[in-house]
Order: C-alpha cells, then structure tokens, then sequence
C-alpha cells in the first residue's frame, strides 16, 4: 500500500531516457515505485495526459533574506522549483555580527537590487555564525527546501572588520580565520562557498563588496577549506568580457579539489564570441575530468522597462526625476498628458541626461535592443521589432516609441531589453551551451533585481520555448531540458536525493498539462515586507507540485503545507537507487 500513487502520466524521469507512461509510487516521502500499472494506496492523483517530472532544483538564487519569511519563496514556488541553493555572488547574511546586519543588507541591495526597507523588515535576525543561520533556516516550516552557499563578503568582513571592507589584502592570519569559518559552515552543511571579481557589482553607490579583489593567497586558502571537507561548490562570478582569463586559476582549483567550480559562462556585445573559447576551455579540462563548470542561463538576462518599475528610456530625464516620487495614479495622469509626453520624448534632454554616463546611456538610447514584451512574452524577438527598426520604418522618433510603448495596457507595458546573451539577436549561442556536458543550469536569479529583471521564470522557459516553441531555430528534447534542472543541477551541488524519478528519491514532483504550459507577461507587485516592489512573473498549466510527497502548489496557489521541507545540507544523504 503506497501512501500516494500519480496515475497515469507521461514520465520524463529526470535522466535524459525517453518518456514513458506510467504510474509513481510514493511512500514515506520518497519513490518508491516508477512506471507500469502499480498497486493500490491511499491517496491517487490522476495524471493522464500530463507530464510528470521530479520538481526543479535552482542553484542560482538570492532568497538569502526571503527564506526568513517567506515559505513558499514566490514567484519560484509557482514554476515548479522545490530546492534553491542560495548565498550566489558572494553576498548573503552570515556570518555577521549584530552591528554589520545593516551594512550587509546595503550590499545585497546594491549588487542584487533588493530594497533595504524590504529586507530591514523581513529579516528575522537570530544568528551569528554560518551553522547557526543554517540552523534558523531549519526551524521555519516551508514549502521548498532551500541550501545556502558561505559568502565572500560576508564571511571577509567578519574576520577582517573594517579592512576587509576597504580591500586591504588578507593577513595569514586574516586567511586562517576565514578557513576556519569555511571549514566550520561546510561541516554544519553549507553547499559551498561564493566570491564575485565583477566590477559591475556595487553598493552605495561605487564601492566594491568584499572579495572583489582578494588576492591568490586568499581565494586559494578557502578553496582548499572545499577539499579538505570533502564537499562543496566553489561558485564564482566574474567580469564576464574577462572570463578567458579567470579560468587557469579556477581550473587549478577543481583540479586540486576534485570539487566543481563554476563560473558564470555569459555573451556580452563587446565579446560576442568569447562564449566559444569559453566552451573550448571546458571541452579540454571535461577531457582530463576537471569538474569545471560553466554556468549558463537559458534566456538573455532581460531588463524589463516599466513606468514603475526602476529602468526605463526616460529614467534620467529632468521632468521624469520630478515627478517619479508621485503615486502612481498621479503619476499617470500625468503621463497622459500630451504636454508631458511631448517634454519626455525630446531627444535633446535625455542626451544630455546621459552624456557623462555611458553605461546610462546604453540604457536609454540603446533602441536597437529594445522589444515591446506583449501578453505573451517572447524573448527571442527578431530585430525588425526593435525600437530602431520600427522608429526607421514608421517614420517616429524612438522615444516616441518607447513612451507608446510603456503606455500600453493603462500605463504598464514592459519593453524588453535583453542585455547578455544576445549579441547575434537571437538565442543560437545558448542553444550550443546548453547541451555542453560541462555547463550548468543557472542564473534565474529567484529573489533579485526586484525592479527590473525577472528571470526567475526561466524553469519554465526551459520547457515552453526550448522543447516547444521555438520559431527561430531548432528546438532541444524536453527529456534533455527536464535533466539539465533537475539531476544535473542537483548532482554538482551534492544533492544525489533529488533530480529523479527513481526508487529512493525524494517524492519532489511536478505535474504539467503541457499543452496549457505558458508564461503570462510579468507584472509589476508590492507584496514585499514594508510594501516593497517587485517584479513578479507566474505560470499557468503546473496541475500540482509535490514536496517530499506532500501536494504543496495546486492551481498555482499554495496549499498550506510546508511540514515537508527544510534546509538542505551538504553532508548525510541517501543517494537515489537506478
């Protein structure tokens, strides 16, 4: 007698086999039946006709704050995602002493875009140290299970004080103290340890977290923390124009460690082909079996540009400046007004906005990378549909265009601005990485950039546009998008007791009604703590989603129970049998 069988449905199991139908059995949280026509249980969930998966497991997020308050981390929860792994680029929230907990929240601000007042409100503060966090994440009930990477700029702080925040070079002793902590995190179950070197990252303003620049000495000591533990990711983001010459280094360490290292594997504009040396390097160190990872998104990392949201064409203008304060009734009727819009659009004005500040004006004036998104989103838009391109073709000024545009829909159109990942103006480089061997399903970015990216979305892009959709050039197997989120992200970060539909397995499970599979456009909510904003995206066609065998999504809303997970660590699991 099964505690729960799922009757009936199409199996893609998470290994890459083809599908098949059949029925699940669950028992004590766990699989224990896959396939053919099992017996009787005491719970039956109809499946026919629709997919079953084990749920996605997200190694890329930034629920660090969230996961104190939250337990369903929304909007992951509602695309089948039932573990994220945290604590990515090097910031997050422990170790900290009490007075550092207002310091950190600014740097998770600037370099993630959560908003202070969000996280100063939502945090339940009661840790120091980094077992201790994993320990407070374990005492609240939830619905997802959540692991958590040892940051950089956390962990450099709290040793060095105030010289790990001005960059001083770490003492030996400095470098002992950190291994220690690292050792100690790793040992209590951290899933790894997380650095950033990119220069794009910032916080009040133009400072550098933590880490930013440490020096060999420094970045090797805590590595060797991983393999002397016998665990853990070394996941490190860097300047990604520069990423060529990050790898020798990092190479050595997975070389050393026998531990996957990852890195971020991602197109710029002014390195459009570097994504090819990138993919050559891992092809040579996949050969020796260096556990070298690249990790890659399965979409362009998409600002979204919305009248209330914090990016748009007309955000550095003087009128816009003036008025960006008021409520957002006020502030449309505003936007109505035909003397207002002919204000916004003069070109002259927003030039000069911009003129001292290149990165600002790659924002604004960057037409030819400017998409309306529309009710259904597509984010692998042909150039013709460009701002420029339909600016040339009917004859109007670009801004013009764009203020149309985001005035759609009563003021909330979104224009889409994809800005790595798409140099080709099209998706044919992701579809060569994202069936390399050694990268990584990665960069959803759950829990981050509230007011202008909402990747999050992407599991359940990785089915509808990848295996469905796509118009633009070849699709990939659903079998081989279901495997690259579930038992490929899960393996690399330790996690053997999820990714598959196999004996032993955690009863993480997704039930799908493919053909209702879709992405509504994104939206723009205040449902933070302190009303805070975000953008926030959802799905339709998820018929349930199972945590440890416990029906936690339903519809797309939540059932209430969150007695079936908790934090996940790096140490002490069965492994999945088959």
């Amino acid at each position: 007698m099964f505690d729960t069988i799922i009757r009936g449905g199409t199996l893609v199991d998470g290994s890459g086999r083809p599908r098949e139908t059949g029925d699940l059995g669950i028992t004590d949280g766990r699989i224990a039946a896959v396939g053919g026509k099992l017996g009787a249980a005491r719970r039956e969930i109809d499946a026919q006709g629709a997919l079953v998966t084990p749920g996605w497991v997200d190694v890329h997020t930034h629920y660090d704050g969230q996961a104190t308050w939250d337990p369903h981390l929304r909007p992951s929860g509602d695309h089948g995602v039932t573990t994220v792994v945290m604590g990515n680029c090097g910031v997050g929230f422990a170790p900290v002493r009490a007075e550092r907990r207002d310091w950190l929240i600014s740097v998770m601000e600037g370099v993630e875009d959560i908003p202070g007042t969000v996280l100063s409100e939502g945090i339940r503060w009661d840790w120091e140290s980094f077992p201790e966090y994993l320990d407070a994440l374990e005492r609240m009930p939830r619905a997802l299970d959540v692991g958590a990477q040892i940051p950089h700029s956390a962990l450099r702080t709290f040793v060095m004080g105030e010289r790990g925040i001005t960059h001083d070079e770490a003492t030996p002793d400095d470098i002992q103290g950190m291994v220690g902590l690292v050792r100690e995190g790793l040992k209590a179950g951290a899933l790894g340890f997380s650095t950033s070197r990119t220069i794009i990252h910032k916080y009040q303003g133009r400072k550098y977290p933590p880490g930013t620049f440490a020096s060999p000495d420094e970045l090797f000591g805590i590595a060797a923390a991983l393999g002397e533990v016998g665990h853990g990711v070394f996941q490190m983001t860097s300047n990604h124009s520069q990423m060529e010459t990050e790898v020798p280094w990092l190479t050595q360490i997975a070389r050393q460690n026998r531990l996957p290292v990852a890195f971020a594997l991602v197109q710029t504009d002014l390195t459009r082909d570097n994504w090819k040396n990138l993919l050559a390097m891992l092809d040579r160190t996949h050969e020796e079996g260096v556990p070298l990872y690249g990790a890659v998104a399965g979409r362009p990392a998409g600002i979204l540009m919305a009248w209330q949201g914090s990016t748009h064409p007309f955000m550095a203008h003087p009128l816009w400046l003036s008025m960006a304060a008021l409520p957002w009734p006020e502030k449309l009727a505003r936007l109505r007004d035909p003397q207002v819009r002919a204000q916004l659009t003069d070109a002259a004005a927003m030039e000069g906005a911009a003129k001292y500040d290149s990165r600002l004006a790659y924002l604004t004036q960057g037409f030819h990378k400017m998409y309306l998104l529309g009710r259904e989103p597509d984010y692998e838009p042909p150039a013709e549909r460009s701002i420029a391109a339909i600016s040339a073709r009917e004859g109007r000024a670009p801004l013009e265009v764009a203020y149309d545009m985001l005035m759609a829909d009563d003021g909330s159109g979104i224009i889409y601005f994809p800005s790595f990942n798409y140099a080709y103006n099209d998706l044919s480089q992701l579809h060569t990485q994202l069936q390399h061997p050694r990268t990584m399903m990665s960069l959803a970015d759950g829990g981050a950039h509230c007011g202008y990216i909402c990747d999050v979305s992407m599991p359940t892009y990785m089915l509808t546009h990848w295996a469905r959709d796509r118009q633009r050039g070849p699709t990939l197997p659903l079998e081989l998008m279901v495997q690259r989120q579930t038992r490929d992200t899960a393996a690399i970060y330790g996690l053997h007791d999820r990714g598959r539909l196999a004996p032993g397995c955690l009863a993480d499970v997704n039930i799908i009604d493919y053909g209702r599979l879709r992405l509504p456009p994104p939206k723009v909510a205040f449902d933070l703590p302190a009303g805070g904003r975000r953008l926030v995206q959802g799905a339709e066609g998820y018929v349930a989603t199972l945590k440890r065998g416990q029906v936690i999504m339903q519809g797309g809303e939540p059932t209430g129970a969150r007695d079936g997970a908790g934090c996940s660590r790096g140490h002490a699991r069965g492994a999945c049998s088959g």
